[in-house]
């Protein structure tokens, strides 16, 4: 069992119907916490970091250091409108005709963007992850597959409860506080819609053998793209 759901053309035919002359856009939405940098962490793994390229959408948050803090905690961060999403485009569009990007990397604990950024060379398959992958109409237009992670909410809840206060310096309180004022209202509103769009849902959150069928997708796809391997500028 592939522990897949989806909307057929599927496997051979979904993986036939992706072009060969360009870059393989793969679009990983899901609510927060569902498990969708896992799961694209584990596809780099099995396809291999030389032929893929990682663009996580929460590193592109605007970057406000004009308020104070307590005025950035308070951002709705789980609105599109709390993205920079032109500039993740723009970044994919590089990456599309061969440039390198230096992506940015958001400060979650401090609510900023970091000074240093991170250099994504061009690959053969590009990953663009987040929660607005597939609420966003550019962002969507651009994916040749479309996957959407499947996660309890009882189970994001305690996911995000565990990673917040562990890695991002949050009270239990402000995680729950967040959770009913944005996260859960913005995921009804935006993020579970977009499941209507997905040629793969992915239940459960992360499903190892859903994850090893989406790899084997893509080293097909390898197998035939004169784009497998990827030189840099």
């Amino acid at each position: 069992m592939s522990g897949l759901s989806h909307r057929p053309p599927i496997t051979a035919d979904l993986v036939a119907s992706w072009p060969l002359g360009k870059p393989l856009v793969v679009g990983i939405a899901g609510g927060s916490a569902s498990g969708k940098s896992l799961i694209a962490q584990e596809l780099v793994s099995q396809v291999g970091s030389d032929a893929v390229a990682v663009l996580e959408h929460d590193g592109y948050y605007h970057h406000r250091p004009d308020l104070p803090f307590e005025d950035r905690a308070a951002i709705n961060y789980d609105h599109p409108d709390s993205f920079e999403t032109d500039l993740m485009l723009e970044h994919l569009e590089d990456l599309l005709a061969g440039r390198r990007v230096l992506k940015p990397r958001y400060d979650f604990a401090a609510h900023l963007r970091m000074d240093e950024t991170a250099v994504v060379d061009p690959r053969a398959v590009i990953l663009i992850e987040g929660l607005m992958i597939l609420a966003e109409p550019e962002l969507r237009r651009r994916c040749d597959l479309k996957i959407y992670v499947d996660a309890d909410a009882d189970l994001r809840l305690l996911r995000r409860l565990r990673r917040d206060t562990r890695d991002r310096g949050r009270t239990f309180a402000s995680v729950i506080d967040q959770y009913e004022a944005t996260v859960r209202p913005m995921h009804l509103q935006f993020v579970e819609p977009s499941k209507r769009y997905a040629d793969i849902i992915i239940p459960e959150g992360f499903k190892p053998s859903a994850v090893r069928t989406v790899g084997g997708m893509l080293r097909d796809h390898l197998r035939q793209s004169p784009l497998s391997t990827v030189s840099t500028p």
